[in-house]
C-alpha cells in the first residue's frame, strides 16, 4: 500500500478533533494552551511546556497566573487581560513572563474568548510567543540609536544633518543651527541649496555636489557658504550618500564645519611668509647690486684711471703697454664676474658638450695643485667613467671654487681629496625633493674649520662672504650654485666644524661610451672666413662698434636694427650675404627666432648668436645655433668667424 495513502488514513481515524490536537502539540515555538472561564489551565501543547518549564501533568487546573510576575498579579494584569479579552474579543500585550525555575523571559501575548454553539463563554485561548532575544536586539538598537542622536544632539562645533534624495533636510542638530543659524523649526523641509552662495547656485553646485555624492560615494569641498544672516563663512563640507538594505538611496548624511577663523589664519600666515620672502629677497637684492657696484667700480676705476694716462702725450712706450694690458686683463675680470652672477641667477647661456669628468679633472691637476699650494695634498680618485653635457668652462670654474674654497679653509696646509662616482639617485637637498635617473657625483673634501650650521644656510647666496676683505668677491659657491641647477643637476654641502666640509657636485649622467665619445671627437677640416655680414643690433653704440671691428677684420659689413629690416633685406639679396651675425635680445622678433626663421627659409645661411645676457638662450640651451659672448674679444671673433661652421671651443653652444 502507498505510504501517503496510509498516513491519510491514518490522519480520518483521528477526525477533526484529533487531528487539531495533533498540530497543536507539534507546535514547538508558540505556548497555545485553553484556559476555563476562571483561568485555569485546561490544556498544554509542547510548546508551552519549553517556554514556560512546566509539564501538562504539573500545569494543567492551576490558574494561568501562576505565569505572571509578582508585581502583575498584585497590579490585577491577570484578571484585567481575561476582562478585556472577553470584552473586546481579543487581548493583546507584551510583557514579562515567569518560568518555572522563576526565570523572567518576555513575550507576546494574545489571549482570544472561546465560545460554545450558544455563544455562551466557556474560556480561553491563549497564544505565548518568546520574543526575549528579538527585544534584546531592538533595546540594542534603541539604545544605540538614542547613543547616536545623543552624541549628534551633542556636537557643537559640527552642522550634522540628513537630506533626503532630493537635498531637502530631515534632521537638524545644535551644531548645524550654531553654524549656520537656523532653529530646526526654519529649516526642516527646506533645500540645502539655501546654504549656498549666489555664485555657486548659478553654476549649479549644490545639484553637483549630490551627483558627485551619488557617483563616487563621497563629495567633499572646501568654499564659502551662506548663514541665516547672509553673513557668509569658510566651511568643510562632505555629503555621503545612505543606502537601505535593498541598495535604494535614500538620502544623504551631511557634515560641514566652520573654518572661517583657521583659513583667516592661514591668510595671515601666506601674507606673513609672502612679507618675509619679500624682505629677505629685497635683502639679497641690497647685496647684489651692493656687491656688483663695489667689484666694478674697482673694475672701472682701473679702466679709467689706465684710458686717461693713455691720453698724455708724453708717456713712454712701455707704459702705454702696460697701461692697455691693464684695460684689458680688468675687462676680462669684468666678464668673469657678470658670467658669475649670470651663473647663480641661471640665466647663463651654457655651451654643453660631452666629456668624461675623470678626465677633465685629471687634466686640471697641476692648475689645482697650483692653486691650493705646496702644503696641501691633492687626491683625485675616479672610480668609474662619468661622461656628462655640461658646459665645460663653466664645470671648471666651478671645480676651482670648490678648490680654491677648500684652501681657504686649510690654511695651515692638509688634505683635499676629489672624489668622482656614478650614482642612482639624487638625494634631497635643501628642500629638494630628489630625483632619479643617474648622476656623476664630484665630492670636493677638505679637513679645514668646517662651517657653522647657521652659515651653511647663506653660502650659496651671492657676495655672502666669511672671509676677511678683499678676500673674496663671495661669488664663487654661488657661480658654482647656479651652473648646478642650470644644468639640471644640485650641489649639497655638508660640514662639521673643526672637521672639515665637503660639497658634492651633481651633474646628470650622459648614456655615451669611451668609444663613441673618441669617435665623436674627430678632427674637422677648416675653411675660408666669411667676407660678407649681415650686422643686426639695435644698440647705436655697440652696433658702431662691431661694425668697426668687423670692418676692421677685412669683412664686408651691412647693418641693420633689428630682425625684421634683417629679413627684409635677405628677402631682397640674400645672394650678397655669406653670415648673418646678430644681437639675441632685441625689440620685436629676437635674434633667436630670427636665426631659427632664416635656417627654415634660407637654410645654407650661416648665422652666429651673440649676446651679454638672454633668458632665452638660458631656457632653450640646445637651440643649435653658434653663440659669441659679450664681452669678447678680437680673438674670439676671428675664431668663430674662421671655424667651419663657424664655431669655436669657447664662443659656440
Amino acid at each position: 500500500m502507498d505510504r501517503r495513502v496510509s498516513e491519510t488514513s491514518t490522519l480520518d481515524k483521528l477526525g477533526s478533533d484529533g487531528r487539531f490536537e495533533l498540530l497543536v502539540n507539534s507546535i514547538k515555538d508558540y505556548a497555545i494552551y485553553l484556559l476555563d472561564r476562571q483561568g485555569h489551565v485546561a490544556t498544554w501543547n509542547a510548546g508551552a511546556q519549553r517556554f514556560k518549564g512546566y509539564t501538562a501533568e504539573e500545569i494543567i487546573g492551576k490558574h494561568f497566573s501562576n505565569f505572571y510576575t509578582e508585581e502583575d498579579r498584585a497590579s490585577g494584569l491577570p484578571q484585567r487581560a481575561l476582562d478585556a479579552a472577553a470584552k473586546h474579543g481579543t487581548f493583546e500585550a507584551e510583557g514579562w513572563r515567569v518560568r518555572k525555575d522563576g526565570t523572567r523571559f518576555w513575550t507576546s501575548v494574545v489571549i482570544d474568548p472561546v465560545f460554545d454553539k450558544q455563544g455562551t463563554l466557556i474560556g480561553f485561548a491563549k497564544v505565548t510567543r518568546d520574543i526575549t532575544e528579538r527585544r534584546a536586539g531592538e533595546r540594542a538598537l534603541l539604545e544605540s540609536e538614542q547613543r547616536f542622536r545623543l552624541l549628534v544632539q551633542g556636537v557643537k562645533d559640527y552642522a550634522i544633518y540628513m537630506l533626503d534624495p532630493q537635498g531637502h533636510v530631515t534632521n537638524w542638530n545644535p551644531g548645524a543651527q550654531a553654524i549656520k543659524g537656523y532653529t530646526a523649526e526654519e529649516v526642516v523641509g527646506r533645500h540645502f541649496s539655501s546654504f549656498y552662495t549666489e555664485e555657486d547656485l548659478q553654476n549649479g553646485e549644490p545639484e553637483r555636489a549630490l551627483r558627485v555624492a551619488t557617483e563616487t560615494g563621497k563629495y567633499e569641498v572646501e568654499a564659502w557658504r551662506v548663514r541665516k544672516d547672509g553673513s557668509r563663512f569658510r566651511a568643510g563640507v562632505l555629503i555621503d550618500p545612505i543606502y537601505d538594505e535593498a541598495g535604494v538611496l535614500i538620502g544623504f548624511a551631511k557634515v560641514t564645519r566652520d573654518l572661517t577663523e583657521r583659513w583667516h589664519a592661514q591668510q595671515e600666515l601666506d601674507r606673513a611668509r609672502q612679507t618675509m620672502a619679500q624682505s629677505q629677497k629685497m635683502e639679497a637684492v641690497g647685496r647684489l647690486t651692493g656687491g656688483v657696484a663695489h667689484d666694478f667700480n674697482n673694475l672701472l676705476t682701473i679702466i679709467r684711471s689706465s684710458a686717461d694716462l693713455l691720453k698724455m702725450p708724453t708717456l713712454s712706450p712701455e707704459k702705454r703697454e702696460r697701461y692697455i694690458e691693464a684695460i684689458s686683463d680688468t675687462a676680462d675680470r669684468a666678464a668673469v664676474l657678470t658670467s658669475q652672477l649670470l651663473a647663480f641667477s641661471r640665466r647663463q647661456p651654457l655651451k654643453p658638450e660631452i666629456f668624461d669628468i675623470g678626465d677633465r679633472i685629471a687634466a686640471m691637476l697641476p692648475m689645482i695643485e697650483t692653486s691650493v699650494g705646496s702644503t696641501i695634498a691633492v687626491i683625485i680618485e675616479a672610480k668609474e667613467d662619468g661622461f656628462v653635457n655640461a658646459d665645460l668652462n663653466q664645470f671648471e670654474t666651478a671645480v676651482l671654487n670648490l678648490v680654491i674654497n677648500a684652501r681657504d679653509a686649510m690654511p695651515a696646509g692638509g688634505k683635499l681629496s676629489i672624489v668622482i662616482e656614478v650614482v642612482n639617485d639624487l638625494p634631497p637637498v635643501r628642500g629638494h625633493c630628489g630625483s632619479t635617473g643617474g648622476f656623476v657625483a664630484v665630492r670636493v673634501t677638505d679637513e679645514g674649520s668646517g662651517i657653522a650650521q647657521d652659515t651653511l644656510e647663506k653660502i650659496f647666496e651671492p657676495f655672502f662672504t666669511t672671509k676677511g676683505l678683499n678676500k673674496g668677491t663671495g661669488l664663487g659657491l654661488s657661480q658654482v650654485h647656479g651652473f648646478a641647477k642650470q644644468s639640471g643637476g644640485e650641489v649639497d654641502v655638508s660640514s662639521e666644524v673643526g672637521r672639515g666640509t665637503a660639497f658634492t657636485l651633481y651633474l646628470p649622467l650622459a648614456q655615451t661610451s669611451r668609444e663613441q665619445f673618441s669617435a665623436s671627437h674627430s678632427i674637422r677640416d677648416h675653411r675660408l672666413p666669411t667676407t660678407r655680414v649681415l650686422l643686426v643690433e639695435d644698440n647705436e653704440a655697440v652696433g658702431q662698434f662691431a661694425r668697426g671691428l668687423l670692418e676692421e677684420l677685412g669683412q664686408i659689413v651691412t647693418w641693420v636694427q633689428n630682425g625684421e629690416a634683417a629679413l627684409e633685406l635677405l628677402a631682397a639679396a640674400r645672394d650678397k650675404i655669406d653670415l648673418v651675425f646678430t644681437d639675441v635680445i632685441m625689440p620685436g622678433i629676437n635674434g633667436l627666432d630670427l636665426a631659427r626663421h632664416i635656417a627654415e627659409r634660407w637654410p645654407d645661411l650661416e648665422v652666429v648668436l651673440t649676446t651679454g645676457y638672454s633668458h632665452v638662450l638660458a631656457e632653450d640651451s640646445d637651440h643649435g645655433f653658434p653663440l659669441l659672448r659679450k664681452p669678447y674679444s678680437v680673438q674670439q671673433l676671428v675664431g668663430i668667424l674662421g671655424s667651419p661652421h663657424p664655431q669655436s671651443s669657447d664662443s659656440s653652444l
